[in-house]
C-alpha cells in the first residue's frame, strides 16, 4: 500500500466515523426518548417486533448484502474502463422491483409475520401496524444501500456514512412530534420517514459522481443474479435470525423483556459499530486487491483490520462489563424507564458484552469471502451452524435463566461462527497468519483485564456518571498502556 492510499483511508476512516458517530449519537437520543415516553413494557415490545422488519433490512440491503455484492460489482467495472451509470442501467430498475414486491409483502402478510416472530406479544394488533408502517423500509433501505456501495466503489465515503444520521431524524421528528397523539406508532411511522431521508441525503453526491444511466435496460441479463446474491443473502439472513430468536423466546417472558434485551444490545454494540467502520472503508481497497489477485496485499490488509478491531473491542467490552449499571442508568434511567428495568438492562448487557468479540470477528471475516466475482457459501454454512447453537443453547436455559441466557446463547453462537470463519477463509480465501493474530489477541486481552481491574478500583470510588465518564478514560489510558508495554502497539499500513 503507497502512503498516498493509506493516507486516503485514513482520512476516509475519520471522516466515516466522524458522521457515522453523529448519527449512533442521535440514535442514543431517540432511544433516550423511546425508554423516557413509553419507558419498557408490552407497546415497546410491540414497536420492537415490528422494528425486527428494518433490522433485517438494514443488513440485507444496506451494510450486508447489498454492498458485499455491489461494491465489488462496480469496483470491477471500474477496473475494466466501463462507466458507473451503464452498471446502474443494468441493475438498479431490477433491484427497485423486486423490492417494491417485498414491501407489499410484508404490508399484506404483518399480522401473520408478527405471530410468527412474537406468538406470546401482549399486545399484537399493535405490533402489525408498526409493522406495516416499517415494511416501507425495505424499498428505501435497498435503495439508500445500493447508493451506498456506489459511492463507496468511487471511493466516496462521506454521503454514505450520513444514512445514520438521516433515518434517525426522521424517527426523532415524529417521536417529538407526535408521541402524545399517537404513542409507539409515532417511532414506527418515523422509522418509515427515516428510511426516506437516507435515500435523499445520499443523492447529491450520486448524482455528481456516478450519475444516472443515459437509458434504462429492462431487458437482457442482468449483472446481479440469483446465483451472486443468494449466499449473501442467506448469509445475512441467517445473521439477523439471531434476533428472530430473540424476540421469539423474549415473547414468552415478563413484559418488557424484549426491550431489555434490545437497549442491552443496542448500547453494547456501538463499539462494534463504530470498529467495523474501519472495514467499511478498506473493503473497496481489498476487493481491487481480491481481484488484481495481489493477495499479499489482501492478507495484510485483512490482518491489519483484524488487530485494529480487536483493540477496539476488548477495551470497550471490559468497560461495558465493568460499568454497565452506570452506563445503563445514565443514558436510559429517565422518566418511564425504572431502576428495576436499569438492573433487567443491565445484567443483560454484560452478558452480551462477552460475545462482542465473536460479533466483530464475523464482521471482519466474512468480506474476503465476498470480494470475487462470484460468493461462497461457506460464510451461510458457518452462520447457519452458529445459529442452531444459539437456538438450541437459548430455548434450554431461558426457562432458568430468562434474559441473560438469551444474550449468553447468542454470544457462544457467533464466537462458534467466527472461529468456523477463520478456519474456512484459510483454506479458501485468504492465509492470514493465526500465530500473529493469536499472540497479539493475547497481549490485548491482557491488556483489556489490567484495564478492567483498574476500572474496578475506579468504580470504588466514584459513582454515577462520574464513574462512567472518568473510569472510560482511566481504562482507556491504561488499556493502551499495558498494551504497549506488552509489545502491541498501532501499526500502520505498508
Amino acid at each position: 500500500m503507497t502512503v498516498d492510499t493509506h493516507k486516503g483511508l485514513v482520512r476516509a476512516a475519520v471522516v466515516t466515523v466522524a458522521i457515522t458517530l453523529s448519527g449512533s449519537l442521535l440514535g442514543f437520543v431517540r432511544d433516550l426518548l423511546i425508554a423516557r415516553y413509553f419507558g419498557a413494557d408490552g407497546g415497546t415490545d410491540a414497536f420492537l417486533v415490528s422494528w425486527t422488519v428494518p433490522e433485517t433490512a438494514f443488513p440485507l440491503v444496506v451494510e450486508g448484502a447489498m454492498a458485499f455484492l455491489l461494491v465489488p460489482l462496480f469496483s470491477r467495472a471500474l477496473a475494466d474502463g466501463r462507466e458507473p451509470r451503464d452498471v446502474v442501467a443494468a441493475t438498479l430498475p431490477r433491484i427497485v422491483v423486486v423490492l417494491s414486491l417485498a414491501s407489499i409483502a410484508v404490508v399484506a402478510f404483518a399480522p401473520w409475520i408478527v405471530r410468527l416472530i412474537a406468538p406470546g406479544l401482549a399486545d399484537p394488533a399493535l405490533a402489525v401496524t408498526c409493522t406495516r408502517l416499517t415494511a416501507l423500509t425495505i424499498l428505501t433501505f435497498g435503495v439508500a444501500g445500493y447508493v451506498s456501495a456506489a459511492l463507496r466503489a468511487k471511493h466516496v465515503f462521506g454521503a454514505p456514512a450520513t444514512i445514520h444520521l438521516a433515518s434517525n431524524v426522521g424517527i426523532l421528528a415524529l417521536i417529538w412530534s407526535l408521541h402524545g397523539r399517537f404513542g409507539i406508532v409515532s417511532a414506527a411511522a418515523g422509522v418509515a420517514v427515516g428510511g426516506a431521508l437516507m435515500v435523499l441525503a445520499q443523492l447529491p453526491s450520486f448524482l455528481r459522481h456516478v450519475g444516472l444511466p443515459r437509458r434504462i435496460s429492462v431487458r437482457g441479463s442482468s449483472l446481479v443474479t440469483l446465483g451472486a446474491f443468494a449466499p449473501l443473502a442467506v448469509y445475512t439472513l441467517s445473521r439477523q435470525a439471531q434476533v428472530f430468536v430473540e424476540r421469539f423466546l423474549g415473547s414468552h417472558l415478563e413484559p418488557g423483556t424484549i426491550s431489555h434485551l434490545n437497549y442491552a444490545q443496542k448500547i453494547a454494540q456501538l463499539p462494534m459499530l463504530v470498529a467495523l467502520l474501519v472495514c467499511t472503508v478498506t473493503f473497496p481497497t481489498l476487493a481491487k486487491n481480491v481481484a488484481a489477485q495481489q493477495i499479499s496485499a489482501a492478507r495484510k490488509r485483512v490482518e491489519e483490520d483484524l488487530r485494529t478491531v480487536t483493540a477496539l473491542i476488548f477495551v470497550a467490552a471490559a468497560y461495558l462489563i465493568v460499568f454497565a449499571p452506570a452506563v445503563i442508568g445514565l443514558l436510559l434511567e429517565h422518566g418511564a424507564f425504572t431502576a428495576a428495568d436499569t438492573d433487567a438492562t443491565a445484567a443483560i448487557m454484560r452478558v452480551y458484552a462477552f460475545g462482542l468479540f465473536g460479533h466483530a470477528m464475523v464482521g471482519v471475516l466474512c468480506r474476503p469471502f465476498f470480494t470475487g466475482e462470484r460468493p461462497l457459501w461457506f460464510p451461510a454454512m458457518a452462520m447457519g451452524a452458529g445459529l442452531a447453537v444459539n437456538a438450541v443453547l437459548a430455548a434450554v436455559a431461558v426457562p432458568h435463566f430468562g434474559g441473560p441466557a438469551i444474550a449468553a446463547a447468542n454470544g457462544i453462537g457467533i464466537t462458534l461462527t467466527a472461529v468456523l470463519l477463520l478456519i474456512g477463509m484459510r483454506r479458501t480465501v485468504i492465509a492470514v497468519s493465526l500465530g500473529s493474530l493469536g499472540a497479539a489477541s493475547a497481549r490485548l486481552g491482557v491488556a483489556a483485564a489490567v484495564a478492567a481491574g483498574a476500572g474496578v478500583l475506579c468504580g470504588r470510588v466514584t459513582h454515577g456518571a462520574v464513574a462512567a465518564f472518568s473510569g472510560g478514560v482511566v481504562m482507556l489510558v491504561v488499556f493502551v498502556a499495558a498494551a504497549h508495554l506488552l509489545g502491541e502497539k498501532v501499526r500502520r499500513g505498508n
